[in-house]
Parts: structure tokens; C-alpha cells; sequence
């Protein structure tokens, strides 16, 4: 039985996984997007509006370092179905959540009005 991959540690479709330095990057990145979420929360320094803003904000940036440094995905054409499946998935989260979202809302706006 033949295995297909080569003695480089890459796919034969040219799928690579990542350096020891580019998974330490990665990690470095998120600690440090996680320490910065968490000291905005401790330090009280912003309005509950704008510390919401911040802690959005760093995760959206968190999502695009494990995407990048951990799920490998680039623009290279041999991800093409790579990005079509994570954005499909995307997609459908956004479509649960904000779906939970508008049914509890409108649930609660039902309720109150008794």
C-alpha cells in the first residue's frame, strides 16, 4: 500500500502544515488578543457600549489569526474549496444565530404585550 505523501511532510496536492514558528506565532497573537479582551473587561475604562465594541473587534481579529496560522487557509487557487466550504459554514451560523436571535425577540415582544 503507498501512502500520498511525500518525504517533505506536504500533501501531493500541495496542502502544507504549518512551521513549529508559525504555530508559535499564531499562539503568541491569540494570547495576546485574549489578554488585551480580558484586561478591557477588568480595567473599566470604557463604557459597557465601547468595551463590547473592543471585545468584538478582537475577536473578529482572533478569528482571522486561526484562520490564517492554524487552518492554513490562503488565497492560493488550491484552497478555492477550502474557502467556499468555511464561508458556506459561516453562512450558516450567522443564519442560526441571527435566526435564534429574531425569534427570541419577537417572542419577547409577544410576551410583553399580555
Amino acid at each position: 500500500m503507498s501512502h500520498a505523501s511525500s518525504s517533505a511532510g506536504h500533501d501531493v496536492h500541495g496542502e502544507s502544515h504549518g512551521s513549529f514558528g508559525s504555530y508559535l506565532v499564531g499562539f503568541v497573537i491569540s494570547v495576546v488578543l485574549t489578554a488585551a479582551a480580558f484586561a478591557a473587561v477588568m480595567m473599566h475604562a470604557m463604557s459597557p457600549g465601547v468595551t463590547i465594541g473592543v471585545i468584538s473587534a478582537l475577536a473578529v481579529v482572533q478569528i482571522f489569526v486561526h484562520v490564517i496560522y492554524f487552518l492554513h487557509m490562503n488565497g492560493s487557487s488550491a484552497q478555492a474549496w477550502n474557502r467556499i466550504c468555511f464561508f458556506f459554514a459561516v453562512g450558516c451560523c450567522l443564519i442560526i444565530v441571527f435566526g435564534v436571535l429574531f425569534v427570541m425577540h419577537d417572542t419577547s415582544m409577544n410576551m410583553m404585550s399580555r
